[in-house]
C-alpha cells in the first residue's frame, strides 16, 4: 500500500506540472497581451509594462521564470487588480468557494447515498420512484434554474432564508442545495444501479442463510460493496462543485473564486489565469489521489492487484 500510495503521489506532481505547462504556452497563444485593451496607452509607457512582468522576453524565458517564482511559493501578481497580488486574491476568496462545495458534496452524497439505497431495497415502489424523479431533476435542470426557485420559494414567499449575501451559515443552505442536485442525482442512480447488481450475488444469499440481520446484511455486504463506483466518481465531482460555482456565486452574490477565474480569462491576466488554474488542478489530482488510496482502503483486491502489477 505504501509503493502504490508513493507511486500515486509521484503520478499527481507529474501531472500538476503537465497542467502548469500546457496552461502556460495555451494561454500565451490566445491574441493580444493584457494591456491590449487599456486604452490611449503611449507606446512607451506599455513597452515599459511588458519589461516589468518578463512579457518582452521569449517565450521559454517567461516560463522559466514562473517555474522559479512557482517553486518560490509566489503566483505572481495580478494584471488587472493593481497591487494584489494572486495569492492575496485566493486567499481571501476560495475560502467561500471551498466552503460551499463541501456542504454541497456532503449534502448530494449523504442524501445521494440514502435515496439510492432505499431505491434498491423497495425497487418498483413509492420510494424508488420518488428517487428517481428527483435524480432527473437534478441531472436535466441546470443549477441555477434550482437556485432561482430556491430564492423564489423559500427566501421571497416564506421568508425563511436570506435571498443572497454572504455572513452566517443561514446564508449557505440554499445556495449549498442548489448545488448538490447534481451530485445527489449521480450518486442516488449510480448506488440504486450497483446495489440492485449486489442484492442478487450469492454471498448475499450466503449472509442470509447464515441468519445475520437485515442491518448486517445490508451495511456490511451490500453497501460496502456497491458503494465502490461511487468512491471513484466523488474526487471528480468534489472538484467540479469547488471550482464550477461560479453561476451559484454571482446568484447569490458570493464573494468566491469563480468570479477571478472567469474574468481573468477575458482580461487576459496571465498571472490570474495561471494562479487560479494550479489552484483548481491541485484540488482536483489531490483528490483523485484521495479517492485512489480510499479505493485501496475500501477494497483490498484493489491493493492485491497494483501489487501484482
Amino acid at each position: 500500500m505504501l509503493n502504490y500510495s508513493i507511486k500515486r503521489f509521484v503520478y499527481m506532481l507529474i501531472t500538476i506540472w503537465v497542467i502548469i505547462t500546457l496552461t502556460f504556452f495555451l494561454m500565451h497563444m490566445i491574441p493580444g497581451d493584457p494591456f491590449t485593451s487599456e486604452k490611449k496607452v503611449p507606446p512607451q509607457i506599455r513597452q515599459n509594462m511588458l519589461a516589468k512582468y518578463h512579457l518582452d522576453k521569449p517565450l521559454i524565458v517567461q516560463y522559466g521564470y514562473y517555474l522559479d517564482n512557482l517553486m518560490h511559493g509566489d503566483l505572481g501578481i495580478s494584471l488587472k487588480y493593481l497591487n494584489r497580488t494572486v495569492d492575496d486574491i485566493i486567499k481571501q476568496s476560495a475560502p467561500a468557494s471551498f466552503q460551499l462545495g463541501v456542504q454541497s458534496i456532503f449534502l448530494g452524497v449523504v442524501f445521494g447515498l440514502f435515496f439510492g439505497i432505499v431505491a434498491a431495497l423497495k425497487r418498483g415502489g413509492g420510494w424508488d420512484y420518488f428517487s428517481m424523479f428527483l435524480a432527473i431533476i437534478g441531472i436535466s435542470v441546470p443549477n441555477f434554474i434550482i437556485a432561482t426557485l430556491l430564492q423564489l420559494l423559500l427566501a421571497s414567499k416564506l421568508k425563511l432564508l436570506p435571498v443572497s449575501g454572504w455572513g452566517s451559515f443561514k446564508y449557505t443552505i440554499l445556495p449549498s442545495i442548489a448545488l448538490s442536485f447534481a451530485t445527489l442525482s449521480i450518486i442516488s442512480r449510480m448506488m440504486r444501479t450497483s446495489m440492485l447488481d449486489v442484492i442478487g450475488q450469492d454471498y448475499i444469499k450466503t449472509a442470509k442463510a447464515k441468519g445475520l440481520s437485515q442491518l448486517q446484511i445490508i451495511w456490511k455486504h451490500m453497501v460496502r460493496n456497491a458503494i465502490m463506483p461511487v468512491v471513484t466518481v466523488l474526487g471528480p465531482l468534489f472538484a467540479g462543485i469547488v471550482t464550477g460555482t461560479f453561476v451559484i456565486e454571482q446568484i447569490f452574490s458570493i464573494p468566491g473564486l469563480g468570479k477571478f477565474f472567469v474574468q481573468s480569462i477575458y482580461d487576459e491576466d496571465y498571472s490570474m489565469i495561471l494562479g487560479t488554474t494550479i489552484f483548481y488542478s491541485i484540488i482536483l489530482v489531490v483528490m483523485m489521489f484521495i479517492v485512489d488510496i480510499a479505493y485501496g482502503l475500501i477494497d483490498p483486491r484493489v491493493r492485491l492487484a497494483k501489487g501484482g502489477k
